[in-house]
C-alpha cells in the first residue's frame, strides 16, 4: 500500500520551516500532499491559488511532493486522496498541546489515519506564518524566512 501523507495548513505564507518539515519527510512517505486549507477564521494575505502556486514552485523538482487545496474537514480531504498519515510540525510545547488535541479528535473521526509529528529545526523555531505575514504586510524584507528563490511579490 502506498504511504500517502498530507501536510495540512493555511501556509499564508509557506515558510522555510514548512519547507524543512516536508523535505525531511520525503524518505518517510511515498507521496506528500501539501494541503492548503481554507481557514475562515483568518484574514489571508495570499489567495489560495497563489499559495498553491508558490508551494508547487518550491517543490517543482520533487516528484514525491504535490500541492492541493481543500475546504472543510482535514479528515475528509484525507479520505478523498487516500492518505493514511497527517504530517505536522512542532515548534514549541504549546504547538504540541494544540496539535495533540487535534490529532486525537482526528483519530476518533478517522481511525485509520495516523498523525506524525516532526520537531522543527532549532533555527526555525521562531518562524511562523503570522509573524512573517505581518512583516510582508508592513513592507519588510521577509526573504530570509521564505524558501530560497521565492519572490513573495509574485504571489501577492
Amino acid at each position: 500500500m502506498e504511504k500517502i501523507a498530507i501536510f495540512p495548513g493555511s501556509f499564508d505564507p509557506f515558510t522555510i520551516g514548512h519547507e524543512s518539515i516536508v523535505r525531511r519527510s520525503i524518505d518517510l512517505f511515498d507521496k506528500i500532499i501539501v494541503a492548503v486549507g481554507v481557514n475562515s477564521g483568518k484574514a489571508p494575505l495570499m489567495s489560495i491559488e497563489s499559495r498553491v502556486a508558490m508551494i508547487n514552485e518550491v517543490f517543482r523538482n520533487v516528484p514525491e511532493v504535490s500541492c492541493d487545496y481543500f475546504e472543510g474537514l482535514t479528515v475528509d480531504f484525507c479520505k478523498k486522496v487516500n492518505a493514511s498519515y497527517m504530517l505536522r510540525g512542532i515548534r514549541t510545547a504549546a504547538d504540541f498541546e494544540y496539535e495533540r488535541a487535534i490529532a486525537q479528535i482526528n483519530k476518533k473521526m478517522l481511525p485509520d489515519v495516523e498523525s506524525v509529528f516532526l520537531l522543527t529545526n532549532p533555527e526555525h523555531t521562531p518562524v511562523n506564518s503570522t509573524i512573517i505575514r505581518d512583516i510582508i504586510r508592513n513592507r519588510g524584507d521577509a526573504a530570509q524566512f521564505l524558501p530560497e528563490g521565492i519572490d513573495i511579490n509574485r504571489y501577492l
